[in-house]
C-alpha cells in the first residue's frame, strides 16, 4: 500500500493553510503537517481518484500543490531524520530508541514507525492522550480504533487497562503497532486488522477512542454506541473545532451525551458518554 503526500504551498499561509486544510479534509487525508510555507498532507494512493484541487479559487490567498509518492523503505530514514521527542505537559515522554530517556516525565512510550501515522506529533494524539490522563482506565475493556503505532493503546495500559484490542486497516499499521507495544512491554495489546464490521462479534467496551477524521467517525459513532457499555466513555478525535456540533448532533442521536473537549489551534478532541 502506497501513500502520497500533497505538499501545500500557501501564500499568505495563514489563515489559508487552515481554510485549505479544512476543505479537503473530507477526502480522506489521513495526517496533515504544518510548515512555514504552507502544510503537507497524507493520504492513501488508493484514495486520491476523486481529488480535484482545481475547484478551489480563493480571492485571500492562492496555492500551489506537488504531488510526491512516498516510497515505504525510506520512512525510517526520513522519520528518523526529523522526529523530535514529543512532550504532553509532565506526563508524557514520547521518543523513538535513538533518543536519551527522560526521566522527568510520568510516563515514556517508545515509538518506531514504519509507514503508520500517530508519532504524537499532531495535534489530535496529543489531545487525546491529555484527556486520557483525566479518564479512570484502571481494569478497563478498552478499543482503539485506527491505532497507528499503537501509542493511545499503549498509554491505556500504562494507565491500568487490562483488556485492550487495537484494530487498524492498514497492514504497515497493525505490524508496527505490535511491534511497538512489545518494546514497550504491553505484548498482551491485542492488534487486529479490520474496519469497523471487525466489531460485530465483540464484547462491550467500558471505553473507545477513535482519532480518525470527520467522515469516518461520523459512519462509525452507532456502531461505536452500539458496543459500549451504559457509562462508558467514547474518545473522538481527528476533527476540526468547526466540526463539533455536526459530531455532537450525531453523537447524541445515538446516546451519546456529550462530556467535554479540548483544543489546539483548530484541531479538537470530544469525550461522549454513553446513556
Amino acid at each position: 500500500m502506497s501513500y502520497l503526500s500533497y505538499q501545500f504551498t500557501v501564500s499568505p499561509p495563514e489563515p489559508g493553510s487552515e481554510i485549505l486544510m479544512a476543505l479537503i479534509s473530507d477526502f480522506g487525508f489521513e495526517s496533515f503537517d504544518f510548515n512555514e510555507s504552507g502544510f503537507t498532507a497524507y493520504i492513501k494512493e488508493e484514495n486520491t481518484t476523486n481529488i480535484d484541487l482545481s475547484e478551489f479559487v480563493f480571492d485571500d490567498f492562492t496555492f500551489t500543490c506537488e504531488i510526491k509518492k512516498i516510497a515505504l523503505t525510506n520512512w525510517n530514514a526520513e522519520w528518523e531524520k526529523n522526529f523530535e521527542p514529543v512532550l504532553v505537559d509532565d506526563l508524557l515522554f514520547i521518543r523513538a530508541p535513538f533518543h536519551e530517556k527522560n526521566n522527568s516525565f510520568k510516563h515514556e512510550i517508545v515509538i518506531m514507525p514504519k509507514m503508520s501515522f500517530g508519532t504524537g506529533h499532531h495535534q489530535t494524539t496529543r489531545l487525546v492522550c491529555k484527556a486520557m490522563f483525566e479518564t479512570d482506565f484502571k481494569d478497563k475493556r478498552i478499543l482503539d480504533m485506527g491505532c497507528g503505532t499503537g501509542i493511545l493503546a499503549i498509554l491505556a495500559k500504562f494507565l491500568g487497562a487490562n483488556d485492550i484490542l487495537a484494530i487498524d486497516i492498514d497492514e504497515w499499521s497493525v505490524e508496527n503497532s505490535i511491534e511497538n507495544c512489545a518494546n514497550n512491554n504491553c505484548s498482551e495489546i491485542v492488534v487486529k486488522k479490520g474496519d469497523i464490521d471487525s466489531l460485530e462479534s465483540e464484547k462491550p467496551f467500558d471505553i473507545i477512542i477513535a482519532n480518525i477524521n470527520k467522515n469516518i467517525l461520523k459512519a462509525h459513532i452507532p456502531v461505536y454506541s452500539s458496543k459500549l457499555i451504559v457509562g462508558g466513555k467514547l474518545f473522538l478525535s481527528g476533527f476540526f473545532t468547526t466540526d463539533m456540533d455536526e459530531l455532537k448532533s450525531v453523537a447524541e442521536s445515538q446516546n451519546l451525551r456529550f462530556i467535554s473537549y479540548k483544543n489546539e489551534n483548530e484541531w479538537a478532541m470530544m469525550l461522549l458518554e454513553k446513556s
